[in-house]
């Protein structure tokens, strides 16, 4: 349940979301200390989290769940779906293409 960003410059990418978010340009996301990506709106707030994960053309960003709590499909639906539409919405001009999982993808995601 992975979401792949496929870009030529993944971290420059990382870093303009980061700042359209500290700019309050995107004001539905934030990410903590570790880097990881929440969606703010109170009714899916620290549900669940997108870790980001640079790699040579792509960024990737890994699903992390709450501790004792089953990810649920709906969880997993509005995380990638609303992310996608954040990065379409301010960023389109910097990747070509996402590609969301159908499946939980032991390399990046982390849930129950």
């Amino acid at each position: 349940m992975a979401i792949t960003v496929n870009a030529s410059k993944p971290s420059q990418l990382l870093a303009a979301i980061k700042k359209a978010i500290d700019d309050k340009e995107i004001e539905t996301w934030s990410y903590d200390g570790d880097g990881d990506f929440t969606h703010t709106p109170d009714q899916w707030k620290n549900k669940a989290w997108l870790r980001p994960v640079v790699v040579s053309s792509s960024l990737r960003f890994g699903l992390l769940g709450q501790k004792d709590i089953d990810m649920t499909k709906v969880v997993y639906g509005v995380y990638h779906g609303r992310f996608n539409e954040m990065l379409l919405t301010h960023f389109d001009e910097d990747f070509s293409s996402t590609v969301a999982s159908a499946q939980k993808d032991a390399s990046v995601d982390q849930f129950n």
